[in-house]
């Protein structure tokens, strides 16, 4: 395969992902918001929110007020964030109409209606309710996208380029989930297993989509070492980063073996998996979470880095 047509399999999965992600993201820290601020309206959990997705310092440029509307905007619609969900879906269907002939019928459309209908929308009109009614319909269309990529796409090299794109975008997503809850209670640290404290673990979990699997393995309180233990090291768990890096990995290994030969991106891929895998929520808390998951987000980057170098995307 081309490397310019891998890059473009591998960046749509990415694209579509990430805008699913940001949505996700978002509807956390407007939940968030709505439960404390700081004077002036600045929201603490809309600025952790837009730390954590490292578009904080592109927010600022702007000049505004760190509020639910413009924040939501700036997220959503706004040409000039390289990751908000208009770029995100643009993104998307530009790399699909590159390699239209590469994926298949049921991919294309899912894509490219997403971005006819979301190019539509008014930016002024979705507030409260409405945004929250969009969020759902973005994480939708990831939904849509994945399952006609699952349920249609040849298992061949470029599937194999698709969900490692997927699943480095992934991980690095939850890892940014729980990062952002590290920001919230760095500076209050009394609140920590207080009714705010649990009400944001609840929120984190809807987050990955995994307030109900939760109850369902452990069936006490809302916990910080149990919520994290079940979004980093349970391989059940298909948005923890232990499965992520595993299917990274996988998938990474297919590619070497339809080619031929291994290249420095699975050895970066079985370093990033062994992270997750050789450690405990003890050794995690004892070196602290926010430097757990900056390392972790630092060598998924290299993975994907490295894929890029092995496989001539340019």
């Amino acid at each position: 395969m081309l490397g310019r047509t891998a890059q473009n399999l591998f960046w749509l999965s990415r694209y579509v992902e990430r805008a699913e992600n940001m949505a996700r993201l978002l509807e956390v820290g407007y939940r968030m918001s709505l439960t404390s601020r700081r004077e002036g309206g600045v929201s603490e959990h809309l600025i952790s929110m837009m730390q954590a997705a490292e578009i904080e310092e592109e927010f600022a440029k702007k000049e505004r007020v760190a509020d639910v509307d413009t924040v939501a905007q700036f997220m959503m619609f706004d040409p000039e964030n390289p990751s908000s969900v208009y770029n995100c879906l643009l993104n998307a269907r530009t790399n699909a109409r590159t390699v239209r002939t590469a994926i298949t019928s049921d991919m294309w459309e899912a894509i490219n209606a997403a971005w006819l209908e979301f190019s539509q929308i008014k930016p002024h009109h979705v507030r409260g309710a409405k945004l929250l009614g969009l969020l759902e319909w973005v994480k939708t269309i990831g939904h849509q996208f994945r399952g006609a990529l699952l349920g249609t796409k040849l298992r061949d090299d470029g599937f194999a380029f698709q969900q490692a794109g997927n699943f480095i975008e992934r991980a690095d997503n939850t890892a940014r989930i729980l990062d952002m809850k590290y920001y919230v209670l760095l500076p209050r640290a009394r609140m920590v297993g207080g009714d705010l404290d649990i009400q944001q673990w609840s929120l984190i979990l809807r987050a990955a989509s995994a307030h109900r699997s939760y109850r369902h393995v452990y069936h006490d309180r809302y916990k910080a070492h149990n919520i994290a233990d079940f979004l980093i090291l349970r391989p059940e768990m298909p948005r923890s980063l232990v499965y992520c890096a595993q299917y990274v990995e996988d998938n990474l290994t297919t590619l070497s073996k339809f080619y031929g030969e291994s290249q420095s991106c699975n050895e970066a891929a079985r370093q990033l998996r062994a992270m997750v895998e050789n450690t405990d929520m003890d050794k995690i808390f004892g070196l602290g979470l926010h430097d757990f998951l900056t390392e972790f987000m630092a060598r998924a980057d290299h993975v994907s880095d490295t894929l890029s170098e092995s496989y001539n995307f340019y």
